[in-house]
C-alpha cells in the first residue's frame, strides 16, 4: 500500500498493516525530522524490520540529502533476513512507481522464512569453535544448515535503467572473510582465524611486491589481483546483494567480494552489518570513518547494546595469555635482528615515519589488505603527534613491551599467591603502580596499540592470530593510559581464580569498561538519527541514563490482536503448595527441585510438539538435570517428549536444534532445555509448532557476587544515579522477555510463557516486562500453583486449537483507507484505541 505520514509517501510492500506498525513509523519519522535520536520497543512479531526498511527507505527517496541508512544487526541469519525484506520493499517501491519490476505480497505485513540455525554465525562475527574441533565443526556446520529460499528481488536489478527501488539504490551487507571468501582454499581453512590469515598471506601488498617482482614464487589470489587491476572499473550495479549475492557477483566478475564490498560502501545507500562494525574502536574506523553526518543508524534487537558496547572496551588477560605474548615478543626481536641484517633500510623508514604523527604516517588509515590492527581510542591530541623517542626503534619497543609483560606476570604472581586475593583498583592507581615498578612512562604507553600495529606491518606479518595475546597487552596498555585521568570510567579486577573448573587456577587481570556510553556516545554525537529498538527494552527509561543521551521519541508499544494469543502464567508454587524459587538459599531444596521437575512433566504430557526450557545458568541446568535424573524425573519426561540440552559447544548445540525440530517436525514432540543469556535465547526463534510454550525457571539474575559487576554497580550509582536493585531487576527482567519472547513470531501464531519463581508475583519484577507482555497478563494469571496452571494451560490450548476466523484476522489488518483516517490522531490517542480494543477482545475471547 501508499499513504502518506503527514507530507511523506510511504511505500509499504503489503495490502494491510497492523495499527502498531502506522504508530511505529510515525514514531520513526518524528525522530528523523526533529534530526533526533529515537528508543522504541515493538512487540515481538509484528513486523518491525519492514517497517523500518519502508518507512526510512521512503525517507531517503523523498528527501534525497538524506544519508545513508546503516542497519546493525547480531547474526548473520538477521542479516540475511533483513536484505530479503528490503529486496521486498525496494521492488514493491519499483513497481508503483510504474517501473519494470514485479513482486509477490500477501496481506499480513509480516514475513515469517526459515532461518539458519548454524550456531557459529549465531554466536557472532568474532565467535569461532575451538582449535581442538574446528574440522568437524566444519562439516556439520554445512550439514546443518537450513537453507532458507531465496528472494527473487536480490541481486543486481536493472528495472529499465532506474535500478532497485526505482532510483538506483545499492544495499551491500558486510561480514567476516569466511562469511565473504570464495577463494577454494581459504574457504576450506578450519575457522574464521584460518580463514584471516590465509587470505592475508596472499593479499598483503608485501605478498604482492615479492609476487611481481619474482613471478610465481609465492601464492597469490587470483581474485583479489584481478579485483586490483580493474582499478576505476570496480563496481557494483544497482541492487540488493546479501552475502549470497556478493559472492554470486564476485565469481561472475572474478573478483573478491569482500574487498569490492569494502570499497563500495561509499556508494551505497544501505548498509546492514554487525554492531561491532559501528561500536568496536578496533574495526569501526575501518568501515564506518567515511559515513556522512546525516546517515540513519539502525540497532535492531538492542536491548544488550550497553552490554556490547562495555565487552568492545574490555580486556581479559589470564597467565597463559602473557606467556604467549613473552613467545611473541620473542618472535619478533629475532625477526627484528634478521630484518636488520638484511634489510636495514625498511626499519630506518619506520623510524623516520614515526616522528610524523599517526594520521600523518597512515597508522590509522591505512591500506585495506595489509594486516591491521586498527587505532583505538585515542585523543586528537595523541593522533596529531608523533610516537614518543623512547618507543620509535624496533628494539626499543619490543623491551617496552617486554617490562609491560612482566610487570603483568608479576602482579598475577602476587594475586595467586598465598597471600594474595582479590583486588580492585581505579585506572590511575594500576597505572602509578606500574610506573613506579618499571619506570615506564605513561605516554608511550597510549601509543602502544598503533606502535605494535606499525611494527607488524613493517616485519610484514601475515598471520596476526599468533600475536593476539600480544595485542591484547598494547591494547590494555592504550586504554589503561588514555583513560587514566578524569572520573574512573574502567576498573582493573585482578583475580587469583577466573575459571568456573573445579580444581583449576587461572588468575586474571581484567581492563572493564564500566560505562557503556563510551563506545556509542561518538555515534549520538556524529549522527543525527541513531533508532534504537527492539522487542524487549523495558524498562525503556533505564537506557537513557545507561547510554548518556536525550532521546527524542521514546514509545512502548501494545500488540494488536484479534484472540488472546499470548498467555503469560505466573506460577509461584507447585502441586504441594511450597513455594518454588531458583533464590541461592532456596535453589538447592530438593522439593523445589522435585516440584520444578514435576511442573515440566505435567506441562510436557498437556502441551503438543516443542516445549524450551530456560535456567538462569549453565551450572544451575547441570545441577537440576543431575538431580533429576537421580530422581527417576527425565525418565517420566522422556515417556512424552524427547530431551534435547544446550552446551557450551557450537557443534553439539546446532546438532540438538536440528534435531529438536526434526522431532516436533514428526509428531514425537521434544523438550528444549537452554539457558537465559545463551545463544539460544539470542538468535533462535521457536515459532509454531517448535515452541508451543516457553517456561522460564526462575528469575535470570547476574552472578551478583562477579567483582566486575560490583564494580560497575558502584559505578551506575555514583555517578548515573541508578540503584543497584534497580539496574539487577532491569537486567533480569529484560533476559526473562527475551526468553519468552522466542515463543511468538506472528499474529496468527500462539504460545504459552510460563514464568516459574514466586518472585515474578511481586509487582516491582512483573511490572518491567514489556508493555506487550504485560496486556495479557491478567489478575487471574498470578500467583497460580501448578495444577491450576495445567488447568489454564488445556483451557488455552482448546481456544487457540480452533480454526481461524478470517473476518476477526481481518479486524487487526488495516487497509489503506483506515490507515489514512489515522493521520489525524496522535500516538497516544491510537494507543488508547489499540488498548480499549484488546482489552474488548480478550475479555470476549475469555467470556
Amino acid at each position: 500500500m501508499r499513504f502518506r505520514i503527514d507530507d511523506l509517501e510511504v511505500f509499504f510492500p503489503y495490502e494491510r498493516m497492523y495499527l502498531e506498525q502506522y504508530q511505529y513509523m510515525r514514531s520513526i519519522k518524528q525522530a528523523l525530522d526533529a534530526e533526533g535520536h529515537a528508543l522504541l520497543e515493538m512487540p515481538t512479531g509484528t513486523g518491525k524490520t519492514v517497517c523500518l526498511l519502508s518507512l526510512i527507505t521512503s525517507y531517503q527517496y523523498a528527501h534525497p540529502s538524506a544519508g545513508k541508512l546503516v542497519y546493525c544487526t547480531r547474526t548473520v541469519p538477521e542479516m540475511n533476513a533483513v536484505m530479503e525484506e528490503l529486496g521486498t520493499v525496494l521492488a514493491y517501491r519499483a513497481k508503483e512507481l510504474g517501473l519494470d519490476g514485479s513482486s509477490t505480497t500477501n496481506a499480513t505485513g509480516v514475513t515469517s522464512g526459515s532461518q539458519s540455525v548454524d550456531m557459529e554465525d549465531i554466536a557472532g562475527e568474532s565467535s569461532s569453535s575451538p582449535t581442538s574441533n574446528t574440522k568437524k565443526s566444519n562439516k556439520r556446520r554445512k550439514m546443518y544448515n537450513r537453507k532458507s529460499k531465496r528472494n527473487p528481488n536480490l541481486g543486481p536489478i536493472s528495472n529499465g535503467g532506474h535500478g532497485a527501488g526505482g532510483s538506483g539504490a545499492l544495499a551491500l551487507c558486510l561480514s567476516s572473510r569466511r562469511n565473504m571468501c570464495i577463494h577454494q582454499r581459504v574457504i576450506n581453512e578450519s575457522d574464521r582465524e584460518a580463514v584471516d590469515a590465509a587470505c592475508r598471506s596472499m593479499t598483503a601488498s608485501w605478498v604482492l611486491e615479492k609476487a611481481q617482482a619474482e613471478p610465481g614464487s609465492i601464492e597469490t589470489c587470483e581474485f583479489y589481483n584481478q579485483f586490483q587491476a580493474a582499478g576505476e572499473a570496480t563496481s557494483l550495479p544497482s541492487g540488493i546483494y546479501d552475502l549470497e549475492e556478493l559472492k554470486v557477483w564476485g565469481k561472475k566478475q572474478g573478483w573478491c567480494p569482500y574487498y569490492l564490498t569494502r570499497q563500495a560502501i561509499n556508494h551505497a545507500n544501505i548498509l546492514v552489518f554487525n554492531y561491532q562494525y559501528m561500536l568496536d574502536p578496533k574495526v569501526a574506523k575501518m568501515v564506518s570513518k567515511e559515513l556522512e553526518a546525516e546517515s540513519i543508524i539502525v540497532f535492531d534487537e538492542a536491548h544488550n547494546i550497553d552490554s556490547v558496547c562495555i565487552e568492545a572496551l574490555s580486556v581479559t588477560i589470564n597467565e597463559r595469555a602473557l606467556e604467549q605474548a613473552t613467545r611473541s615478543l620473542g618472535r619478533l626481536s629475532s625477526e627484528v635482528s634478521r630484518i636488520k641484517a638484511t634489510d636495514n633500510q625498511r626499519l630506518q623508514a619506520e623510524y623516520s615515519n614515526l616522528v610524523s604523527g599517526l594520521i600523518e604516517q597512515g597508522l590509522i588509515e591505512q591500506g585495506a589488505n595489509d594486516a591491521a590492527l586498527a587505532g583505538n581510542v585515542l585523543g586528537d591530541d595523541i593522533l596529531n603527534e608523533s610516537v614518543p623517542g623512547n618507543i620509535r626503534r624496533a628494539e626499543h619497543f619490543i623491551a617496552f613491551m617486554k617490562k609491560l609483560v612482566e610487570h603483568l606476570k608479576a602482579r598475577l604472581k602476587a594475586v595467586s599467591g598465598p597471600t594474595g586475593g582479590v583486588q580492585s583498583e581505579t585506572p590511575l592507581a594500576f597505572l602509578h603502580r606500574l610506573m613506579n615498578g618499571t619506570s615506564l612512562e605513561a605516554k608511550p604507553l597510549k601509543f602502544a596499540y598503533s606502535r605494535l600495529n606499525s611494527l607488524l606491518r613493517t616485519l610484514q606479518v601475515s598471520n596476526l592470530d599468533d600475536f593476539n595475546s600480544l595485542s591484547d597487552v598494547a591494547d590494555f596498555a592504550t586504554l589503561l593510559a588514555t583513560y587514566s585521568e578524569g572520573v574512573p570510567k574502567f576498573a582493573i579486577i585482578l583475580e587469583p581464580n577466573g575459571t568456573t573448573i573445579p580444581g583449576v587456577t587461572d588468575p586474571v587481570i581484567e581492563l572493564a569498561c564500566l560505562d557503556s556510553s563510551l563506545a556509542i556516545a561518538p555515534l549520538f554525537k556524529r549522527f543525527g538519527s541513531v533508532v534504537i529498538t527492539s522487542g524487549t527494552l523495558s524498562p525503556i527509561d533505564l537506557y537513557p541514563k545507561l547510554l548518556q543521551f536525550e532521546p527524542r521519541v521514546s514509545e512502548s508499544f501494545n500488540m494488536s490482536t484479534f484472540r488472546p494469543c499470548i498467555r503469560p502464567l505466573v506460577i509461584t508454587r507447585g502441586s504441594d503448595q511450597m513455594a518454588i524459587s531458583t533464590k541461592f538459599d532456596d535453589r538447592g531444596d530438593l522439593g523445589v527441585v522435585r516440584n520444578y521437575g514435576a511442573m515440566l512433566v505435567e506441562l510436557c504430557a498437556c502441551i503438543p510438539d516443542g516445549v524450551v526450557a530456560f535456567f538462569t545458568s549453565y551450572s544451575y541446568m547441570e545441577s537440576i538435570i543431575s538431580e533429576w535424573d537421580a530422581m527417576g524425573i527425565l525418565r517420566q519426561l522422556t515417556k512424552h517428549k524427547l530431551v534435547f540440552i544446550e552446551t557450551k559447544d557450537v557443534v553439539e548445540t546446532t546438532l540438538a536444534l536440528d534435531n529438536y525440530r526434526r522431532a516436533c517436525d514428526s509428531g514425537r514432540g521434544a523438550v528444549f532445555l537452554s539457558v537465559a543469556r545463551g545463544k539460544v535465547s539470542e538468535g533462535i526463534n521457536f515459532d509454531r509448532h517448535y515452541g508451543r510454550a516457553v517456561i522460564m525457571f526462575g528469575v535470570p539474575f547476574q552472578y551478583t557476587l562477579s567483582h566486575v559487576l560490583r564494580a560497575r554497580l558502584e559505578f551506575l550509582q555514583t555517578h548515573y544515579q541508578i540503584r543497584e536493585q534497580d539496574f539487577l531487576n532491569f537486567d533480569a527482567l529484560r533476559q526473562a522477555s527475551q526468553c519468552v519472547g522466542r515463543v511468538i513470531r506472528s499474529k496468527t501464531d500462539y504460545g504459552l510463557m510460563i514464568l516459574a519463581d514466586s518472585r515474578y508475583n511481586r509487582t516491582d519484577k512483573r511490572s518491567k516486562l514489556p508493555k506487550w507482555i504485560l496486556q495479557f497478563l491478567h489478575e487471574g494469571y498470578l500467583n497460580l500453583s501448578t495444577d491450576t496452571a495445567i488447568q489454564h494451560v488445556r483451557q488455552f490450548l482448546r481456544i487457540m486449537g480452533q480454526p481461524i476466523e478470517q473476518e476477526a484476522l481481518q479486524t487487526v489488518l488495516l487497509p489503506v483507507e483506515e490507515i489514512e483516517s489515522l493521520a489525524g490522531p496522535t500516538i497516544t490517542e491510537s494507543t488508547t484505541l489499540l488498548t480499549e480494543s484488546n482489552t474488548a477482545v480478550v475479555s470476549s475471547t475469555e467470556t
